[in-house]
């Protein structure tokens, strides 16, 4: 074992709780498994890998929920979708410096969490919606957050999100099931490319562990907001989440600020 029981045990709980509040809004939790793993492995592979697939056991509980309510427009995603995979399958082959990956990944997030929290404190508290938007703008979204989700080892939904909201591209409740649907396949594309490029690492039996603490996390997340929250409920608690994060990763994983 590379971690302490205590450790992992504390862990485990910090994973349980991320997934949580991540499912919550459609995200995997991506971004801060990564913050959470860096302090305690050594293995910069490890950490992307280890996140990437908690991701995907999150959002899979996650997309088969709103599948079922009938939140998940796959045809309506399709086009995010069809440019994600393969820019998220080559950004996974990047090798990029740990500090200059941190320093993206928290950037990203401060930038897409301050948008979505101007739209939602200017905008109306309605669910207003703007589709008149061409084809290609969804298209060339899908291809820069699918390469900048291989470049950081997430599934690129936390940055999404924040974008779409902001852009009232549909419902909050269908922005969130686009996201986790858009983390489930760029997740596999991530993982399709750590593999192929040799840097895939799994710690197995402290996977099997936070594996299942995120899945029970996200299991309760999901049904939480599928039954409590309102659209501007979700806006709300993705812009808090994902400002916060990307605070945290730039200033302490990236600048490597003391506190």
């Amino acid at each position: 074992m590379l971690l302490t029981f205590p450790e992992l045990v504390l862990l485990m709980l910090g994973f349980m709780v991320v997934a949580t509040l991540y499912s919550s809004v459609g995200f995997g939790g991506g971004s801060s498994y990564l913050a959470l793993l860096a302090l305690v492995f050594v293995s910069f592979f490890a950490i992307r890998s280890t996140a990437l697939i908690c991701n995907l056991v999150v959002v899979s509980g996650s997309s088969y929920l709103y599948w079922k309510k009938g939140y998940l427009d796959l045809k309506k995603f399709l086009p995010f979708i069809l440019t994600s995979i393969p820019l998220a399958f080559i950004g996974a082959k990047f090798r990029l410096s740990e500090n200059t990956f941190f320093i993206i990944l928290g950037a990203a997030l401060i930038i897409s969490a301050l948008a979505l929290i101007f739209q939602t404190i200017q905008g109306k508290k309605s669910e207003e919606v703007n589709p008149n938007y061409p084809p290609y703008v969804t298209y060339l979204l899908g291809a820069g957050m699918g390469l900048l989700s291989g470049l950081v080892g997430i599934g690129g939904g936390i940055f999404l999100a924040p974008v779409l909201n902001h852009m009232k591209w549909d419902k909050s409740i269908k922005i969130a099931a686009l996201a986790s649907f858009f983390i489930l396949v760029n997740s596999i594309s991530g993982i399709g490319g750590l593999l192929t490029n040799d840097t895939f690492e799994f710690p197995w039996i402290e996977g099997a562990v936070l594996v299942l603490a995120v899945f029970i996390g996200g299991q309760i997340g999901i049904r939480i907001s599928l039954s409590k929250l309102t659209g501007n409920g979700i806006k709300v608690v993705t812009a808090i989440l994902v400002l916060i994060v990307g605070v945290r990763v730039l200033l302490v994983n990236g600048l490597q600020w003391d506190f």
